[in-house]
């Protein structure tokens, strides 16, 4: 079964590529931010939802790095 990247063209990748790299930064400075809050707001009022709802964005951020390695790897086979 062909990937869902191979039906794009290659100046369509290199957008997505880029647009997905600047999500992906995006997202994990984000979730960063939210460790530290989530750390200031464990410290200060003891354990609640916010300990914990950082650990919920993390796989989503994983499965947009797995996206940005897939259209790498379309790119790499067309060259």
């Amino acid at each position: 079964m062909a990937s869902l990247f191979s039906t794009y063209t290659k100046e369509e990748l290199l957008k997505k590529l880029k647009t997905q790299k600047l999500l992906f930064t995006v997202k994990v400075i984000v979730i960063i931010l939210m460790f530290v809050f989530a750390f200031y707001s464990t410290t200060q009022n003891g354990v609640s939802f916010y300990t914990f709802l950082p650990l919920f964005f993390i796989p989503m951020a994983y499965l947009m790095y797995a996206d940005v390695k897939k259209i790498k790897e379309e790119l790499d086979k067309r060259k």
